[in-house]
């Protein structure tokens, strides 16, 4: 942020420790706090680890009551989780059509 960072984010996702709630939580704080200090919003984008719906629901409540409702937008926060459009578009099938469809639908990562 000091150098002029639009977005901090966690790991690339490739390594065996990725994204996780409470390291998700530490940078929303200090987005937050800058902002508080600087009035300049940073964005946040946990990379890897975020698999379901489920979890990014947990992400987006985090965002919500840490750094606030303005953060809750794709300029400033962004997952980085390909595994979780997999997720998300089996749930928003089994919503339309009431069961989940086979493992073919969505793509394998």
């Amino acid at each position: 942020m000091l150098a002029g960072a639009d977005f901090i984010k966690t790991s690339t996702g490739k390594v065996s420790v990725n994204a996780t709630l409470p390291i998700t939580l530490l940078m929303l704080q200090a987005v937050r706090d800058w902002y508080d200090e600087h009035g300049i919003m940073i964005g946040v984008k946990p990379a890897g680890g975020i698999r379901t719906a489920k979890d990014a629901m947990k992400y987006l409540v985090v965002v919500k009551e840490i750094a606030g409702e303005e953060w809750l937008t794709p300029e400033y926060f962004r997952f980085g989780a390909s595994s979780l459009l997999n997720d998300v578009l089996m749930q928003r099938q089994k919503l339309q059509t009431g069961h989940y469809s086979g493992p073919d639908y969505v793509s394998v990562d």
